[in-house]
């Protein structure tokens, strides 16, 4: 038994699942070989290659230079001289063709039955009609808006509005604390705060404005607070600071200005936190011109985009996927991008495949935590419903295991979409590594190959480009279009963390392999790494071998410092539904992963 499921697990990084046949006769890349040739131009040719992709977008001047950098002085600029419009290009554009008519959002409520769609007219109405009360509210180019909202529409339109004003928006996720908000807006130097009286979320209400006001109280510089009515529960109202969304919206409905910012291709576009080594989160800072082009090329390409698609990524738009796949890639693709404020599991397990019939969802994007809560309530609940209308499905956030990744493909699936399983992060903007799925056979719990342009590679702790199969650290040789400017606010915290540890090169952080077909397996954070008895043991790996077991839906593993060993490992396990814990299922799976390494 133990030695087969050690071998199953070999066995699962050999198989390769093929792109079916009718989905690469449409695919925009349709053979393995094409992909090779846009590979192959792409890093001979970077310049020439992100030229062509660029000339997509809408410029209301050329750029002098495509390409100017330096990664052992932290610099890099894309599309020098260029101007352009991130919101123009998101809307205006779309409104002279068939588009304006088509559906830009579908926005469904935590509460079934509730949604709103918003048609590429309509949501360009809303944006100039937001962008005229920043306007009134004294909001100019260059000014921090902190965005501090539920999932609704309200919050893409926000940031669509700063985007077209030249206001660089820092959305905070709407589950974080009074702390976490004011510590963002401080360092930001945010001077408006667009929040909610409240959200829901799985039936709760999230006191928003609660957390809100606490917040403001460290934050005077913040002189005003729009607060959109979503809960309906009563809240604090502080005159001459605070006043309603709807208020300020009712003012200029019937003449909203559609005048927008001419923005330099190296302007600020956003700024979004993440979590730092030191405890103090970086402000990653993203630029107008390149990190469109890449959100638009990565969300056509990696997700093989068509005019009559519904896409839907689960993801909170308070993170770096939410923003490139909920917001900036779609809608500058001119796509239909469905956002909900709920839970998967709320009111049952049946949530996300109710809303697939109901929208006929065509490629859902979504975390491998969300793919094993599901997974653990059984297949019922999918096979409920009726999802023929999928045609790609995709993962994103961090590692699936191939047991999840198996499941994903056959229940959901149903054995015919192709899985695109991505690897990137807030610092890179979009996609770096993953299948363009018509050309690119997968294999369960690999991120396959670098997109067109990315050049990564694997190295030791000297440096050295490391073997066939050999874990190292995952950098990046060359840039890419997406890639963050710096650390706000924080120049040299931006070179030592990215680029001084191997000169010359992006570091992630993260570790991988590489094996003979040339596929990427994320290997997880290089921090994350356990030290037993000399054995160096990341914690995904071990994780993914808890969760390889048929009675385990997810596992956590967590380092101690050990007299003899050095470090041992807490294993902090979740069952399957209706399976019972019991000592011998501790030791089985105990034994079950030693013999796994």
């Amino acid at each position: 038994m133990k030695r087969q499921r050690s071998s199953e697990s070999v066995a699962a990084k050999e198989e390769k699942y093929p792109p079916p046949r009718d989905f690469q006769k449409k695919a925009h890349v349709k053979s393995f070989a094409e992909y090779s040739r846009l590979y192959k131009r792409s890093v001979e040719d970077p310049e020439g290659f992100w030229a062509e992709r660029a000339e997509e977008l809408s410029w209301f001047k050329k750029w002098k230079r495509v390409l100017d950098y330096d990664f052992r002085q932290a610099k890099i600029r894309w599309f020098e001289g260029g101007k352009m419009n991130v919101s123009f290009n998101c809307l205006d554009r779309h409104l002279e063709t068939w588009r304006k008519n088509k559906a830009a959002l579908i926005w469904v409520g935590d509460r079934a039955g509730e949604y709103k769609i918003y048609t590429y007219q309509l949501l360009h109405r809303e944006v100039c009609k937001f962008a005229t009360v920043l306007k009134g509210h004294g909001v100019k180019k260059g000014d921090r808006v902190a965005i501090y909202l539920p999932m609704v529409p309200e919050l893409p339109i926000a940031m669509l509005a700063c985007a077209r004003m030249g206001v660089i928006h820092s959305v905070v996720f709407g589950g974080y604390s009074a702390a976490s908000l004011s510590n963002r807006m401080k360092d930001c130097g945010a001077r408006m705060l667009i929040t909610a009286d409240g959200g829901f979320r799985g039936g709760r209400v999230i006191p928003l404005k609660r957390e809100a006001d606490e917040a403001l109280t460290e934050c005077p510089e913040v002189k005003t607070c729009i607060v959109v009515r979503r809960a309906g529960t009563s809240v604090q109202m502080k005159e001459g600071r605070d006043c309603w969304w709807d208020e300020e919206m009712s003012g200029v409905d019937l003449r909203p200005e559609y005048d927008f910012a001419v923005m330099d291709a190296e302007d600020p576009l956003f700024i979004l936190y993440t979590s730092g080594s030191t405890g103090k989160p970086k402000g990653v800072l993203h630029t107008t011109a390149g990190y469109l082009l890449f959100a638009y090329q990565t969300f056509r390409w990696i997700f093989d985009i068509r005019d009559e698609d519904t896409f839907w990524c689960t993801a909170d738009i308070g993170w770096i996927t939410g923003h490139s796949y909920c917001v900036y890639g779609p809608l500058c693709s001119g796509a239909t991008s469905l956002i909900f404020e709920g839970v998967p599991t709320h009111p049952d397990p049946g949530r996300c495949w109710q809303i697939v019939q109901d929208y006929k969802v065509n490629i859902f994007y979504t975390a491998p935590t969300v793919i094993r809560a599901l997974a653990k309530h059984g297949d019922e609940w999918p096979n409920r419903h009726d999802l023929s209308s999928l045609r790609l499905l995709g993962s994103v956030g961090e590692i699936i295991n191939p047991e999840a990744w198996k499941w994903y493909h056959k229940h959901i699936g149903q054995g015919r979409c192709p899985i695109v399983d991505t690897w990137w992060q807030t610092e890179t903007g979009g996609n770096l590594i993953a299948p363009l799925p018509g050309a690119i056979p997968t294999k369960p719990g690999s991120v396959t190959v670098p997109f067109p342009g990315v050049v990564p590679q694997i190295v030791n702790d000297k440096g050295e480009k490391c073997k066939l199969n050999e874990a190292g650290y995952l950098v990046i040789t060359k840039p890419w279009p997406g890639i963050m400017r710096g650390v706000y606010k924080e120049p040299e915290r931006f070179r030592r963390t990215y680029f001084s540890q191997f000169p010359g090169m992006y570091f992630t952080g993260d570790g991988a392999k590489k094996d003979e077909d040339g596929y990427y397996w994320i290997t997880g954070r290089v921090d994350d790494v356990i030290n037993v008895s000399g054995h160096r043991m990341g914690t995904a790996e071990v994780e993914s071998a808890f969760v390889s077991h048929e009675d385990v839906a997810e596992a956590a593993i967590v380092g101690y410092p050990h007299d003899i060993k050095g470090e041992g490992m807490y294993a902090f396990v979740t069952l399957n539904t209706g399976v019972e814990g019991s000592d011998d299922l501790r030791k089985a799976l105990i034994d079950d992963v030693l013999t796994s390494f």
